[in-house]
């Protein structure tokens, strides 16, 4: 599958950042001008918007200990008000760019709990998924040639969890068929691993654990590419240890599902 690097989708900015970044300078102004009308609260809105593009625009240019340190100060200032929710957004997506996934997955589960109702929600679980992604497809690749015996990280589970929730509870979202994308990638991924796993055990002769490994790969990710090689490494290990009527069994559902297979 070939996989958009994360670098390039992430140009996509929260939804409705760049459209709603003149309306949110104008509701800064009024929101502090309604508290004071005196010129010295004007002055400190002008320095807050003032701080809030120069954020932004060190971001942009890739300065993102800048961008952070600003938007850091801006939400410890006014924690509870609207901008802090927009701050929240920037700041996970600056996290996770700078290559700080745990501090983006925090930000992302603070919005969310902080937030579950709100309209952004979608884009806290599309960084969050990103950042335990780690933006490497290459990953998995890796992980293949060591640890035949253990499971592959925990932040490779989240991350698919995280890409099913947003395409589960936000089909119309803009990062929807991204997460589509990727989540159907780790799936074929995650049950390839399972299944050279499975054949490891099964090619030297420990036939119960690559039963249980196939069985783990049809489950956990049904659907995906390898189902059909798991249910011949079923079909095989059950040979082997003379259960005939299950061999068969896989061997029948290897043939209504996976024609040709057999």
């Amino acid at each position: 599958m070939n996989m958009t690097h994360p670098s390039k989708l992430l140009t996509i900015l929260p939804r409705g950042l760049a459209l709603s970044r003149t309306l949110l300078l104008i509701g800064l102004l009024g929101l502090f001008t309604a508290c004071a009308s005196n010129d010295e609260a004007y002055d400190e809105v002008q320095n807050l918007t003032d701080a809030y593009e120069k954020a932004r625009e060190s971001i942009a240019r890739g300065n993102f200990r800048r961008g952070i340190q600003i938007f850091e100060a801006m939400q410890a200032r006014y924690p509870f008000s609207d901008l802090s929710r927009q701050v929240q957004l920037e700041l996970m997506y600056a996290y996770y760019k700078s290559g700080q996934p745990e501090r983006a997955i925090d930000a992302a589960d603070t919005f969310i709990r902080e937030n579950p109702i709100n309209p952004r929600v979608d884009y806290a679980l599309y960084i969050k998924a990103l950042a335990f992604f780690e933006g490497d497809p290459g990953f998995l690749e890796r992980w293949f040639r060591r640890n035949m015996d253990k499971r592959p990280p925990e932040g490779v589970d989240q991350s698919y969890a995280t890409l099913r929730r947003l395409v589960e509870r936000y089909p119309a979202s803009p990062y929807a068929e991204d997460a589509a994308q990727r989540m159907l990638y780790l799936k074929n991924r995650l049950a390839e691993y399972e299944n050279h796993v499975a054949d490891y055990y099964l090619r030297r002769g420990a036939y119960v654990a690559a039963i249980n490994r196939a069985k783990a790969a049809l489950e956990q990710y049904n659907g995906a590419k390898g189902n059909a090689q798991s249910l011949q490494i079923l079909a095989k290990a059950y040979d082997e240890l003379g259960m005939s009527d299950l061999a068969n069994d896989a061997r029948r559902v290897l043939a209504a599902n996976f024609p040709g297979e057999s």
